[in-house]
């Protein structure tokens, strides 16, 4: 939380000079507004470390356009209906990718008992939305909302494969990568190598990448508005490598599609 007497300029506060300022700063603000039930312009001027005079213009647009209300008694801040809608959406789209993906990650969970994880991309990191645990001693837990970088898991790299090529080039232009287990890819080069052979083969394979000891089959889902998602079979190693992995690839790149096919994509 920013709380310098300053103003701030997205360069100050550590973003690209490529970003476009004024949404910066009225993102900043939504998201002090959303910290609290009201607040008012001098509060808001403090925590942001923009000066009243950019704050109350850019209230006044995001009030025009919804997403800010303003208290006729109180003249306070709070969030409008926009953003509330915004969120309701959100939260729709991933209801519906659970309810589809129920039947296939109970099948998966009951064929292999190991945990099934349901997950989407947000920019260059997965997401997870769901899951059904192992019911062994031993076992994968993720908890759920949790981002990791996505190129150094099964499914992060099962949805990277089949992303929009800008995507892809900002993916690689972020090299080298964070290492988080002996096996993960920190090269570019490497990392595109990978992403061709899923999308050769229709399913990723995660040998102990981002967590050391834990082996994960994953696949993609896609959607009809191009969005996407994944599937995942995760496991210690010690057992996942008894297994035949290829046939639980083809196994979840089937129920993927299946899934893809309920959402409305047509491949």
């Amino acid at each position: 939380m920013i709380s310098q007497d300053r103003e701030q300029t997205p360069a100050d506060d550590g973003r690209s000079r490529g970003t476009v300022q004024s949404v910066v700063r009225s993102l900043r603000l939504l998201e002090e507004i959303a910290a609290s039930a009201e607040i008012g312009l001098i509060e808001l001027t403090r925590r942001t470390g923009l000066s009243p005079s950019t704050t109350h213009r850019l209230l006044a647009t995001l009030i025009e356009c919804g997403y800010v209300v303003q208290g006729p008694s109180s003249n306070r801040y709070r969030l409008g209906h926009r953003v509330a809608a915004l969120s309701g959406s959100i939260d729709d789209r991933l209801a519906r990718l659970r309810a589809a993906a129920q039947p296939a990650m109970i099948k998966l969970r009951d064929a292999h008992d190991e945990t099934v994880n349901l997950s989407v991309l947000d920019g260059l990191n997965l997401v997870y939305v769901d899951q059904l645990g192992s019911s062994r001693a031993v076992r994968m837990f993720t908890r759920i909302g949790s981002h990791v970088p996505a190129y150094a898991t099964g499914s992060g790299k099962a949805m990277l494969a089949f992303s929009s090529d800008a995507l892809q080039e900002e993916l690689y232009a972020a090299e080298p990568y964070e290492q988080f287990a002996p096996n993960t890819i920190t090269a570019a080069e490497r990392l595109r190598e990978e992403l061709t052979r899923i999308r050769s083969r229709g399913y990723a394979l995660d040998r102990e990448e981002y967590d050391e000891g834990v082996v994960c089959v994953a696949a993609p889902i896609f959607n009809h508005a191009g969005g996407l998602g994944a599937l995942s079979v995760s496991g210690p190693a010690s057992r996942m490598y008894r297994m035949d992995l290829s046939l639980i690839g083809e196994q979840v790149a089937a129920y993927g599609l299946e899934i893809s096919r309920e959402l409305g994509y047509v491949a």
